[in-house]
């Protein structure tokens, strides 16, 4: 198994320079969704896999986060009390699903693997790594996503199936020891980070 690859991303991302190609309807997404857009192109070249909107390619994503779609589900609940108990905006109810922001990540680099949003409470994203882990063992597909989205952060692995751990980030049992140490988001995201540096104590 190959190892992963993390990007942790703020609203600070220049858009061009981490899209290689134009994101048509960006500016539509909400907050989370960019964010899980940001990530999971960071995660992709960050492991090496170029992507295009034309290329479709069998990789699967899983999400997990602590909040779901809940401050979406309210700002829709909203608008439709706003709107007389008639009707709401399309634009808020399509986001009103937990999976949409890696829906949209999916749509747009082309991602034609299983797509699951899994909701755990507690330490969500080592489940969202075992997850992915197993479907690649069982040959689904040849890589998988999985990461944690929220309002403020995200971040994504790459999992790959592969005999050479040449470029990799480390290996699953790696990975899941650092999820076990640190289930809070900064905590992992931190340890990752020296991990990559090639400072941390294994």
């Amino acid at each position: 198994m190959k190892g992963f690859r993390t990007s942790y991303n703020g609203w600070t991302l220049p858009k061009k320079r981490i899209f290689s190609s134009p994101f048509r309807n960006f500016g539509r997404l909400n907050n989370i969704s960019k964010l899980t857009c940001f990530a999971i192109a960071l995660a992709l070249k960050d492991a090496g896999m170029d992507f295009s909107v034309n290329r479709k390619r069998n990789i699967g994503t899983i999400s997990t986060g602590a909040s779901g779609s809940f401050q979406t589900d309210m700002i829709y609940f909203k608008d439709y009390l706003d709107s007389g108990r008639t009707l709401s905006r399309g634009n808020l109810f399509i986001y009103t699903l937990p999976s949409s922001p890696s829906g949209e990540a999916a749509i747009y680099f082309g991602l034609r693997g299983p797509l699951f949003y899994i909701s755990s409470p507690y330490n969500s994203m080592k489940k969202a790594v075992t997850t992915a882990s197993e479907i690649i063992f069982f040959d689904q597909v040849h890589a998988m996503l999985a990461g944690m989205s929220e309002e403020d952060c995200a971040a994504y692995f790459v999992l790959k199936k592969s005999k050479s751990s040449s470029g990799s980030l480390c290996d699953l049992e790696q990975a899941v020891r650092i999820l076990n140490r640190n289930p809070a988001f900064d905590a992992m995201i931190e340890e990752f980070t020296y991990l990559k540096r090639g400072d941390i104590i294994q």
